[in-house]
């Protein structure tokens, strides 16, 4: 039987085996016309093998140089690994960089005359036999290595947290600094500001509204929203990953619709969701060791990094594939989770600096967290809180006089557990993964059916799938 900290013997078979077929299927796509969609699921299977192995490698080195954590939800607080999130964001950040030459190198060199002539004319013919269900023309690298330099960018910010832990408020706008090369990119290469407009305020408001500028504010509020959304949905085992996981696999269902041959080709929004899929595949590869590792009973603890990484990730494939308001639909748990927070975020309710569920030892099970009013809240205050209780949107405990003295902690996790009852960790976890997959795909649902109550058309056509 193998340490905590190395392969058993049949873990490393298990994962040279996922190597030999990855690498496999990698060099057979360099044959014929080249297939960088197959190469970008090799990649990702080559990412997952190296990502499972490097994380039980790396546990001892990250804990001895002082990056771990007390798991407050077991009975002994063992002392784990922290900040894993960084060796998953690493291999993630080699494999988008491996991949360039599968997605770009044939139409820069093998499509042309070489170094990026574009007179040559390529035949309506390759076209038709899916040249761009396959390969980028070279005009989407500038897209591709901006959302890499964004990448890049929030994973130094995320380890930096890790290591310096910075505050809250100090850190809250960054991710909008590092979005502002796609945001130039999206400029220079779509620049698109137009919104449609529902049918119904059409008469009065004409068929597009061009928000101008408005718009970038808000492609970069969606780049600060999503890292810090999955990092407020945290406190359990396995609940970060989990949670981008079923993201990130609704995201790709949504992707694949756009493709040959569940939708009519040529479409125009093909090359997004292509552009989509490739940040998405290696992302799923090291998502998936990653959780192995983290699930109940974690291993390993992810850290602030993964969460500024996978958010990111999502705001990345959503701003330049042009599908953020569809990203959106499948952040509602997130979204929840951010508005109910809200009094605590703005300390009108105190705010403790954890907010994950309380451990009773006693049990072995999770209950809702409080806040301790050792001074009462103001009448305002009280009434929000009294409402809130008897709504079942909060819990509420009371001294003899009256007075307020306890509150659960507002995050959704404490919610579900006011709802539910204790339980134990890993069922919450699983409660939560069903919530998010329901809600995700509840918002595709929304995104392609009800849309066309209130817009004309759906722009994938998606009675093909009817």
């Amino acid at each position: 039987m193998s340490s905590s900290n190395t392969l058993s013997r049949t873990e490393t078979w298990r994962l040279l085996v996922l190597v030999g077929v990855g690498v496999g299927i990698l060099v057979n796509t360099f044959q014929g016309d080249g297939a960088p969609l197959i190469a970008a699921g090799s990649l990702s299977i080559i990412a997952f093998a190296v990502t499972f192995s490097m994380v039980r490698w790396l546990g001892p080195v990250f804990i001895k140089a002082g990056l771990k954590g007390k798991d407050m939800a077991k009975p002994r607080k063992p002392e784990i690994p922290e900040t894993m999130g960084a060796v998953c964001a690493v291999v993630y950040l080699l494999s988008l960089i491996v991949f360039i030459p599968f997605a770009f190198y044939k139409d820069i060199v093998a499509a042309t005359s070489g170094g990026g002539n574009r007179d040559v004319v390529i035949e309506d013919q390759h076209i038709e036999h899916g040249r761009y269900l396959h390969r980028f023309p070279h005009g989407k690298l500038a897209s591709y290595l901006s959302g890499l330099l964004s990448l890049q960018s929030i994973i130094i910010l995320g380890i930096g947290d890790d290591l310096l832990d910075i505050r809250w408020r100090h850190k809250v706008l960054i991710p909008a600094f590092a979005s502002i090369p796609m945001l130039i990119v999206y400029f220079v290469d779509f620049g698109v500001t137009q919104v449609v407009v529902p049918v119904p305020l059409q008469r009065y408001l004409g068929d597009f509204i061009d928000l101008g500028s408005s718009y970038y504010l808000y492609m970069a509020a969606i780049a600060i929203f999503c890292p810090n959304a999955i990092n407020m949905l945290a406190g359990i085992n396995g609940i970060e990953v989990a949670q981008s996981l079923v993201i990130a696999l609704l995201l790709l269902f949504n992707d694949a619709m756009y493709l040959a041959p569940v939708t009519p080709y040529p479409h125009p929004a093909t090359d997004s969701h292509l552009f989509s899929i490739y940040f998405l595949l290696p992302f799923i590869g090291v998502s998936a060791a990653l959780l192995c590792h983290n699930w109940y009973p974690s291993k390993v603890f992810v850290g602030d990094t993964y969460c500024y990484f996978a958010g990111m990730v999502f705001a990345v494939v959503g701003i330049l594939g042009h599908f953020s308001k569809t990203l959106l639909l499948l952040f509602v748990p997130q979204i929840f989770n951010f508005l109910y927070s809200t009094p605590q975020l703005f300390h009108l309710i105190p705010c403790p600096r954890h907010r994950l569920p309380k451990f009773n030892a006693s049990t072995g099970l999770l209950d809702a967290s409080v806040t301790e009013w050792t001074i009462p809240p103001s009448p305002l205050v009280a009434t929000a809180l009294d409402t809130l209780h008897t709504l079942r949107l909060a819990r509420v405990t009371k001294n003899e006089s009256g007075q307020i003295i306890e509150s659960s902690n507002l995050t959704l996790l404490n919610l579900w557990l006011v709802w539910m009852g204790p339980m134990r960790e890993d069922r919450l976890a699983w409660h939560m993964v069903a919530v998010q997959t329901l809600c995700g795909a509840a918002g595709l649902f929304v995104r392609h059916r009800l849309a066309l109550l209130v817009f004309n058309h759906d722009n994938r056509m998606f009675q093909y799938l009817v």
